[in-house]
C-alpha cells in the first residue's frame, strides 16, 4: 500500500516532519535510544512492572501496542519512564501552604517555608505545582509571636517565583507554577494586580477562587466582604475591621461588582488572573466526601487537593480517523478502536502510580489512597476537520461530545473491572461517591450499578490537558488538547551547536495531511478554522459541549482579537459560570504587555557575528597589542531607536584596520576602536564611554563577537528597546526589542559590521536558499497576527505567548520551553 493510500485510509501523515524528530531527540529519547520504537519499548516495559511477574510480558505487549496506535503518556513519563534517574512520572502536583513561618499550623498545613521546600523538592524532581495562599494572613495583621504585622501572601508569592527560578536554573525543564487567592481574602485586590508590575511572578500563573456567592452579588450589585481568621493589627481595628459572628475578621467590605471589574480589566489587560469557580469545582467532585479542592495545577485542567497529584495520558484522536476529508470513502470516526484503547490506557496510568518516583511521602500516601488518574486526548480540532466537520458549529461540537461520552464510559467501565481485579481505591465509599451532584452520578445507570457493586478502582478518570511537545514529537503536530489550530504552518530557527542556524516549517498535522492527500492548501474548505478566526462564544461553546463528560475540568484559553469591547469581554466570564464550567483563561493582544511603541522604519537584521570564521587562522581572533598610529578608515553612524520615553538618538564611530586574509587572498576590515561621542542627550552616559573603551579592548583582544553577544543580554527596568527589524522566513520584516539601550546600541554595532562586511566582500550574501516547493508552501499557508506577551529569545519581540502548553512568539514563530 502507498503512502497516500495508507494516510488515505488511517489518517496517518506519509513521513515524520523535521518539527517531530527535533521535539524527540530534544525532550524525549535517552542515550542508546535511536527513535520511536526504542523510546515506546522502555515506557511499556516500566509501566508493565506493575503487574504480577507471570502477567509482565503480555501487558507489556499490550502497552507497546497502544502506545503505536495513540495512547501515549504525558511529557514526564514519555521522558523519565524505564530511566534509572530520579524524577518522577507525574507532570503536577498541588502543595498545601499554611499560616505560619515553620512547622504546621493549627489547621494541620505547612508552614510558608516548610511549604517552599516541599515545593522545591517535587520541581527539582520534574513537577509543576500550584498552591493556594488563602490560609496566609492578610497584610496588616497580627502576628503575637513576634508582636508584629504580617506582609501578606503576595509578599510570600516573591519568595516562591525566586525559588522557582533558582530550581529551573539546575534542570532542562522550565518550572511551572499556579498560585490562586481566593476572592474573599482581604489581600485579593493587590493579588489581582500584582502581574502589572512587570518581571513580578513570571514563574506563576495566577488565578481567583471564586464562589457561586460572590457572582450572585456582582449580579445583584451587592456588598462583598474580605475576610480571614486572623485577627488584624490595631491600626487595621481602628479604620473599621470587625470580627463576625463566626469567628472571621472582616478588614474591609467593597462593592462586588467593583472588585469584578477590578479583575476584569486585569484579564483584559494582562491575560491574568484566570477564574476558577471553586463551587462548581467541589460540588462535581466524587470525592466530595472526604475533601475539598482549593487549587488547580498550573494549567488548570487538574483541580486536586492538597498533595494530589496529575497522572495524565493523551490519546490522539486523530489516529481515529478513517478516510480523513473523503478522500477515499466517507470519513467516521472509529470508536470500537479509540474506546479500546481508552481502556488500556486506564490500566497504564494506574500502573504509574506504582512504578513513579514520589518527590514526597505525602504525595505517594494521597496518590494511593485515592488513585487519580486522567485519561484524555490530543487532536481535536484537526480530528474535527478530517471529518469535514467546522469547529465552531453544533455539528461540530456534537461530535466532540459524543467523543468526550465514549471516553468517559470506556474509562470508568475499564476501571470497575480493575477493581474487581486488583480492588477499589483505599478511600472509596459508595454512597458518598454516588451521591446526588457529583460527576458519578450522571454516569449511566448500568455503570452506577456496577460501581455500588464491586467499587471502582480510580476516584477520578478524566482530564483534557494542554499536550505541549508530546504532540510534536508523537502526534505529528496535531491540535493540542481540546484546542483548534492556532496556525496551520510556521518556520522555526534553531540555534545549532555550531552557532549556525537551521530553519524548517512547522506544519499543523491535518494542512499536512490534506495536503498529502491532493487537496488544495491555498483554497481551504471552511472546516479547516483556526483558533483565531472563530468567535470567542465558539471557543466557549465547545468546553460546555465537553466539560459535563470530564470529571475533572478543561484546559482552554479562549483566544479573542486586540478590539474585543470589553464589555462583552467580562460577560465571557459570567457565561462560563452559567455554562457550569471549572474555570476559563482568555488571551487578548494587548499594549500593555509588549509591543507599546509605533512602528518606524529601522535596519535590517544583524547577525550574532560579523563574519563566519574561515578555515585557517582567524584573522579576527589574532590579538592586536595596541592600535596603530595614523589615521583608520573609519565610519559614523546615526542610530536612531524608540525607548518608552519616545525616540532617542546616538551617533557611533566605529575604525577598521584592513588585515590579510587566511588564505592570503587581499584584505578584510576589522573592527578595532569604538567611539560614542558624549554630552548626546541630558543624561550623564559615562556608561558610553566605559562601553566603548572596553569593546575596543575585546576587538583588539579578537573576542569583539562574544563582547557585543554579551552586551545584548544586558537588561533594564524601563522597557523593552525598539530598534532594527527581524526578517521572517516568508521574506516579511517585525520589529527588534531590545532588553535595553546598552542592548540596542550593541546590536547597532553587530549591523554596521555586517553591512561592512557585505560591502567588501558581496560573496558573503550568499545564503542558503529554499527549495520551491517550500517557498509555494509558504506563500500559501495563513500566518497568524502578531499577539503582545513575553520577550521571544529569537526575535526580541515582547510576543511570547503560552500556546498549546508551550512557549510561542506570534512575531517570529519561535518555539520555547513547554510546561
Amino acid at each position: 500500500m502507498s503512502h497516500k493510500k495508507s494516510a488515505a485510509a488511517t489518517g496517518a501523515a506519509a513521513a515524520i516532519q523535521p518539527i517531530s524528530l527535533d521535539v524527540l531527540h530534544e525532550k524525549y529519547l535517552k542515550p542508546g535510544e535511536t527513535g520511536i520504537d526504542d523510546l515506546f519499548a522502555r515506557v511499556a516495559r516500566s509501566l508493565a512492572s506493575a503487574e504480577p511477574e507471570k502477567q509482565r510480558a503480555k501487558y507489556e505487549a499490550l502497552f507497546l501496542a497502544n502506545l503505536h496506535a495513540g495512547a501515549i503518556g504525558a511529557g514526564r513519563i514519555m521522558s523519565a519512564a524505564g530511566t534509572d534517574i530520579q524524577a518522577t512520572l507525574i507532570n503536577c502536583f498541588v502543595q498545601p501552604v499554611g499560616d505560619c513561618i515553620q512547622g504546621m499550623d493549627e489547621g494541620g498545613y505547612p508552614g510558608i517555608y516548610e511549604a517552599l521546600r516541599e515545593a522545591a523538592e517535587t520541581m527539582r524532581r520534574g513537577g509543576g505545582v500550584g498552591y493556594d495562599f488563602s490560609r496566609i494572613r492578610p497584610r496588616g495583621a497580627e502576628v503575637k509571636g513576634t508582636h508584629s504585622m504580617a506582609s501578606g501572601p503576595c509578599s510570600y508569592i516573591n519568595v516562591f517565583d525566586q525559588s522557582c527560578s533558582t530550581v529551573e536554573s539546575a534542570g532542562a525543564r522550565r518550572g511551572a507554577q499556579m498560585g490562586v487567592l481566593r476572592i474573599d481574602h482581604p489581600d485579593v485586590l493587590d493579588f489581582i494586580t500584582a502581574k502589572r508590575t512587570p518581571g513580578r511572578w513570571n514563574n506563576f500563573n495566577v488565578s481567583v477562587g471564586v464562589s457561586d456567592a460572590f457572582i450572585h452579588a456582582v449580579q445583584d450589585d451587592l456588598p462583598w466582604e474580605l475576610v480571614h481568621q486572623a485577627a488584624p493589627g490595631i491600626p487595621l481595628r481602628d479604620q473599621g475591621a470587625y470580627q463576625r459572628a463566626d469567628g472571621q475578621w472582616v478588614y474591609q467590605t467593597v462593592q462586588a461588582q467593583e472588585l469584578w471589574d477590578t479583575i476584569m480589566q486585569s484579564a483584559y489587560d494582562f491575560a491574568e488572573p484566570g477564574i476558577l469557580f471553586l463551587d462548581h469545582i467541589n460540588t462535581d467532585n466524587n470525592l466530595h466526601y472526604c475533601e475539598t479542592i482549593a487549587a488547580t495545577n498550573p494549567c488548570g485542567e487538574q483541580p486536586l487537593p492538597s498533595y494530589g497529584c496529575c497522572d495524565l495520558g493523551p490519546v490522539i484522536l486523530t489516529r481515529f480517523v478513517r478516510h480523513p476529508f473523503g478522500f477515499s470513502g466517507t470519513p467516521e470516526f472509529d470508536f470500537v478502536a479509540f474506546e479500546n484503547s481508552v481502556a488500556l490506557q486506564v490500566r497504564a496510568l494506574d500502573n504509574v502510580l506504582d512504578v513513579t518516583f514520589w518527590p514526597l511521602p505525602q504525595q505517594r500516601e494521597e496518590a494511593h489512597a485515592k488513585r487519580r488518574i486522567g485519561v484524555g486526548f490530543t487532536g481535536m480540532g484537526n480530528t474535527l476537520a478530517m471529518l469535514r466537520l467546522r469547529y465552531d458549529t453544533d455539528e461540530g461540537r456534537a461530535m466532540a461530545a459524543r467523543i468526550a461520552e465514549r471516553m468517559r464510559d470506556a474509562a470508568y467501565t475499564a476501571s470497575v473491572a480493575l477493581a474487581r481485579e486488583k480492588g477499589a481505591f483505599p478511600k472509596f465509599d459508595a454512597d458518598g461517591y454516588l451521591a446526588s451532584g457529583t460527576f458519578a452520578s450522571r454516569l449511566p445507570a448500568a455503570l452506577q450499578k456496577d460501581i455500588r457493586q464491586y467499587g471502582i478502582r480510580n476516584s477520578h478518570l478524566l482530564s483534557i490537558a494542554p499536550t505541549g511537545t508530546v504532540s510534536l514529537a508523537f502526534a505529528d503536530n496535531a491540535s493540542n488538547g481540546i484546542e483548534p489550530p492556532f496556525s496551520w504552518m510556521y518556520k522555526r530557527k534553531k540555534r545549532e551547536a555550531d552557532g549556525s542556524t537551521a530553519e524548517y516549517a512547522v506544519e499543523d498535522h491535518a494542512w499536512r495531511l490534506y495536503r498529502e492527500l491532493g487537496g488544495d492548501v491555498n483554497q481551504l474548505p471552511d472546516y479547516f478554522v483556526s483558533a483565531l478566526e472563530m468567535s470567542a462564544d465558539g471557543h466557549i461553546a465547545m468546553m460546555e459541549a465537553v466539560q459535563p463528560f470530564v470529571d475533572t475540568a478543561i484546559s482552554k484559553t479562549v483566544n479573542i482579537p486586540a478590539d474585543y469591547p470589553y464589555d462583552d469581554f467580562k460577560s465571557l466570564y459570567l457565561q462560563a459560570w452559567r455554562a457550569r464550567l471549572k474555570g476559563l483563561a482568555t488571551y487578548r493582544p494587548n499594549s500593555i504587555l509588549g509591543s507599546v511603541l509605533e512602528v518606524h522604519a529601522a535596519p535590517e537584521t544583524a547577525s550574532e557575528a560579523a563574519l563566519a570564521p574561515p578555515p585557517l587562522v582567524d584573522p579576527m581572533r589574532t590579538v592586536i597589542e595596541s592600535r596603530p598610529k595614523g589615521a583608520l578608515s573609519a565610519v559614523a553612524e546615526k542610530v536612531e531607536y524608540w525607548t518608552q520615553e519616545g525616540k532617542k538618538r546616538l551617533y557611533l564611530v566605529v575604525s577598521f584596520l584592513p588585515v590579510p586574509n587566511a588564505d592570503g587572498s587581499g584584505t578584510v576590515d576589522r573592527a578595532i576602536e569604538f567611539f560614542m561621542p558624549v554630552g548626546q542627550s541630558s543624561e550623564s552616559q559615562q556608561w558610553m564611554t566605559s562601553s566603548m573603551r572596553l569593546l575596543s579592548l575585546a576587538a583588539r583582544g579578537g573576542f569583539l563577537a562574544r563582547a557585543l553577544s554579551d552586551m545584548r543580554k544586558v537588561a533594564w527596568d524601563r522597557g523593552p528597546v525598539r530598534l532594527g527589524k527581524h526578517q521572517k522566513a516568508d521574506g516579511t520584516q517585525v520589529p527588534m526589542w531590545h532588553e535595553s539601550e546598552v542592548a540596542a546600541v550593541a546590536y547597532a554595532i553587530q549591523y554596521i559590521l555586517e553591512r561592512r562586511a557585505k560591502l567588501r566582500a558581496p560573496s558573503a550574501l550568499a545564503g542558503a536558499v529554499h527549495a520551491q516547493e517550500e517557498r509555494e508552501q509558504q506563500s500559501a499557508a495563513s500566518t497568524p497576527p502578531v499577539m503582545a506577551g513575553k520577550k521571544c529569545p529569537e526575535c526580541g519581540a515582547h510576543a511570547m505567548i503560552r500556546k498549546d502548553g508551550c512557549d510561542y512568539c506570534t512575531q517570529c514563530g519561535h518555539l520555547g520551553t513547554c510546561g
